[in-house]
């Protein structure tokens, strides 16, 4: 399976998130995806709550507290660290959530294949 593109590297901006929705391929489900930067780093995870299975997020790409130091699941509170998304607080602590693996080619980013196997 080939990687997929999700956005140039400059889309998110420092200490932003923003969501993604990619359709999926033959019988594969649609994946729902969060990215947050950091520290110049970026971190991806399967936009979905590992208390209910619902996508964090209520308003398009906010998916952090307001001081933008955690991600903050909007259905029950649950606040997962950026650099790891372990949850630290709320009905899923000692829970994570999943990360995706990403390639940057350039300025590009892209899903790993095996993210979408």
């Amino acid at each position: 399976m080939k990687q997929r593109y999700l956005c140039q590297w400059n889309d998110i901006a420092e200490g932003d998130s923003r969501g993604f929705q990619l359709a999926g391929q033959g019988s594969s489900q649609p994946l729902s995806v969060l990215a947050v930067k950091k520290a110049g780093q970026l971190f991806l995870y399967h936009n979905l709550c590992p208390h209910a299975y619902i996508p964090l997020e209520w308003v398009e790409h906010e998916f952090l507290t307001t001081d933008k130091s955690l991600i903050q699941c909007a259905n029950h509170g649950a606040l997962f660290t950026i650099d790891g998304g372990h949850c630290v607080a709320g009905p899923c602590a000692g829970q994570k959530l999943r990360a995706l693996t990403y390639i940057r080619d350039n300025d590009e980013i892209y899903l790993a294949p095996e993210v979408l196997e």
